[in-house]
């Protein structure tokens, strides 16, 4: 891809380099210069490279999105207040609230949390606890492997730090909500969450923005699953019509660990999601997804588990309802090295298209360096079943109803592995007002 847009944040970059959190550290200083060499050399990802072949990112080049200072004022057109949230924030959860790439003291509710974990913004981390920052952030993800990597790690501005302690169980969820105020601008965090040995936690990502701004949100996620530790992090991005969204997430599980992944994709023009999982020895493994596309939109979902030791499992379905001229793409890869024998792997991706103009690509993977392993994968991609339309018009339901009904039931399946009533119903009310088809009722559960 032309490195013309590249070469105008590099500029940029010169103007707000002294702003950035952590600059008087020599390590991050190292890092956030190899991240910018690499993104000013290459730019944003190509079609031309494998892993995003159906996804053309060349609208984000032509704009140039402005960074948010946390000096910044809000719009005064949107005044965020703690009413405002509460249309976003989830019943029974702390809360920790992002606004405009920002961590807010003001809207944050931690007030319960135990003592001994730890939850602030990723500029406040950088200060408070150098050390053991120095130790995990960038250790879960290639910080160079694509444009949008490069691009975050040279340019967050805060983010999100969790350390949940040995043998800590967590009563309650974590809410992380991001929230987009203005237009022209970009949202760039970075996430690190530590989950110590036997510890439990659940965090949940929700991404959000005012109106129908034009903006661009980056977020990396780090996640470090200690052993026979259990976690569950789900992600809600229901963002704005006309937003961009990147978002990564990258686990690296210890010996027996129990991660779990929920993806719910809703908004955005253009939506990119990365799900990348490294096992250990024993270690267990469950990524879910849900996309619904209208319009012209384009939401791109692409996993990879890598099993690396013996006697692990990973469990992986993905589904998605497009109509218009929406196109969704699932890139699914599972490898299995030489050495992890017993591997017991399985991924699905199911695709139901409302229209003729609709697309889906999907590309399941599986590359098998061991002899001993149960490994499958299976995609669907086509309309309903006819046989299940006639059935339920046999039952006195007319045509058009029989539709909404199964279209509603195949995307609801996803909705319920929620196990968190509160996320459960809010994602429920995203399904219902995003739903490619008119006369979706609730009533129907």
């Amino acid at each position: 891809m032309s490195t013309f847009s590249a070469s105008r944040y590099t500029t940029e970059y010169q103007a707000i380099a002294a702003t950035l959190p952590g600059q008087a550290l020599v390590w991050l200083k190292e890092l956030r210069a190899d991240a910018l060499e690499k993104f000013s050399a290459h730019g944003f990802p190509s079609p031309r490279e494998e892993e995003w072949r159906y996804t053309n990112v060349s609208v984000i080049e032509k704009k140039l999105f402005a960074t948010v200072s946390r000096e910044t004022p809000l719009p005064k057109l949107q005044v965020v207040d703690a009413e405002w949230l509460k249309s976003f924030q989830l019943e029974d959860t702390w809360s920790v609230v992002l606004i405009d790439g920002h961590f807010s003291a003001e809207f944050s509710d931690l007030d319960g949390l135990p003592e001994t974990v730890s939850v602030m913004g990723m500029a406040d981390a950088l200060t408070k606890q150098p050390e053991l920052l120095e130790t995990y952030l960038g250790r879960a993800v290639n910080n160079t492997e694509h444009g949008f990597i490069a691009f975050n790690t040279a340019w967050f501005t805060d983010g999100l730090f969790v350390h949940v302690p040995a043998k800590q169980v967590l009563e309650k969820p974590i809410q992380v909500l991001h929230i987009v105020t203005q237009s022209d601008v970009m949202a760039i965090t970075r996430n690190v969450i530590i989950i110590d040995d036997m510890a439990e936690a659940r965090i949940i990502e929700s991404f959000a923005g005012v109106g129908d701004n034009n903006y661009l949100t980056a977020a990396v996620t780090e996640v470090f699953v200690g052993r026979n530790a259990d976690h569950s992090l789900y992600k809600m991005q229901s963002e704005s019509e006309k937003a961009y969204h990147f978002g990564g997430i990258y686990i690296k599980q210890a010996q027996d660990a129990r991660f779990t992944h929920h993806n719910f994709a809703f908004g955005g023009l253009l939506a990119r999601s990365d799900i990348h999982v490294d096992l250990d020895q024993a270690s267990e493994c469950e990524l879910n997804g849900l996309y619904l596309g209208v319009n012209r939109q384009h939401i791109d979902n692409h996993t990879r588990i890598y099993h690396l030791k013996p006697h692990a499992s990973s469990r992986e379905i993905y589904k998605g309802v497009l109509g218009d001229r929406a196109r969704g793409v699932f890139q699914g890869r599972v490898i299995v090295a030489e050495d992890a024998q017993k591997t017991d792997s399985q991924m699905n991706n199911r695709n139901l298209l409302l229209s003729n103009e609709a697309e889906a690509d999907t590309k399941p993977q599986l590359e098998i360096y061991a002899d001993d392993v149960k490994c499958g994968h299976g995609v669907t991609v086509g309309q309903l079943d006819e046989k299940s339309i006639f059935y339920l018009q046999s039952r006195c339901i007319d045509e058009e109803t029989a539709r909404n009904m199964l279209t509603f039931a195949f995307a609801n399946e996803m909705v319920d592995k929620i196990k968190i009533k509160s996320l459960h119903d809010k994602v429920l009310e995203q399904v219902l007002v995003r739903f490619p088809q008119e006369g979706v009722e609730k009533s129907w559960l």
